[in-house]
């Protein structure tokens, strides 16, 4: 999670909530011993009010808030752990994009898997982020940012390599549907994803709209196929693609090489699309202060 300073210099945290119970989550899944936390909340804003001159001034950046559990038992064998050691590491980060919006082109791998049902892709473990290493290597030699992880024999998206996937699709009647893959266990339930969905059926609902955005939107959790963008690509229905994360908030697809050929995705002149970029500008606002939100939570 991330540490920001609004223009009045107070500093807030985004959502730490949902990071302390997937954090927990995570932990048990892996018998590691959980945690009250609350009180590791409160040692985290302690924390960071010591070392807030580490949180940068300059707008678009922040302070990155990694807290670590590991285990140290004095043990080479495979077995639950008896000592585990909790900790923080804080760095200063710039804005993902320091020139402004550039779409990004990921890579649908096929060759390689991130996770699979039953096993540890729904929790934010380092054993996910290891076996991806290579793929990611491979991607970028190839002329891409990224792994698009696919799964199963039909290729259904699941996510990209440090980020949730979205996509936008105009249906027959007219309307805009907001897609993303459902919670099957392969896929990392991240913040800025709940944020996204909830931002986008609270407009959806009239409770909350957002004035960029479509009237008549969609929101679903569904299965997509590398098949339904193809041919959504080709019958120009494919509005947009985009990912969401803690590190980019929100980052642009603009192509996707799938078996051998690139599948081009549209983007506005600045980089986004008719659905992502309201939402970005609101996530943005309420995480640097400029819109009141009880998802920022005063350090």
């Amino acid at each position: 999670m991330k540490a920001y300073r609004d223009e009045e210099g107070n500093v807030t945290l985004f959502r730490p909530d949902m990071n302390m119970k997937r954090m927990n989550r995570s932990a048990q899944r892996i018998a590691l011993p959980t945690f009250n936390g609350d009180a590791l909340l409160e040692l985290i804003k302690q924390l960071i009010r010591i070392d807030k001159h580490w949180i940068p001034k300059e707008p678009g950046h922040s302070l990155y808030v990694r807290p670590t559990l590991i285990g140290t038992q004095k043990a080479i064998g495979v077995s639950p752990p008896n000592e585990a050691l909790l900790f923080v590491i804080l760095s200063p980060v710039g804005p993902y994009y320091p020139a402004g919006f550039k779409p990004i082109a990921l890579y649908g791998t096929t060759e390689f898997v991130r996770a699979a049902p039953g096993g540890t892709g729904a929790y934010k473990l380092g054993v996910n982020y290891a076996p991806g290493v290579l793929p990611q290597k491979s991607a970028v030699a190839l002329g891409y940012a990224q792994n698009l992880w696919l799964h199963g024999e039909e290729h259904y998206l699941t996510e990209v390599g440090t980020m949730n996937m979205f996509v936008v699709l105009k249906t027959e009647d007219g309307s805009t549907e907001l897609v993303t893959p459902p919670l099957d266990g392969m896929i990392l339930p991240g913040v800025t994803r709940d944020s996204v969905l909830t931002l986008a059926r609270e407009h959806a609902s009239g409770k909350y709209p957002l004035g960029e955005l479509a009237d008549k939107l969609i929101v679903s959790e569904r299965p997509v196929t590398m098949k339904e963008i193809k041919d959504a690509a080709a019958s120009g229905r494919l509005v947009e693609m985009f990912g969401a994360g803690t590190a980019v908030v929100i980052s642009p697809v603009d192509r996707i090489g799938y078996l051998g050929e690139d599948i081009h995705i549209p983007t506005g002149e600045d980089g986004m699309g008719p659905v992502s970029r309201p939402i970005w500008k609101e996530l943005v606002g309420r995480q640097w202060g400029t819109i009141r939100s009880e998802w920022s939570v005063p350090v």
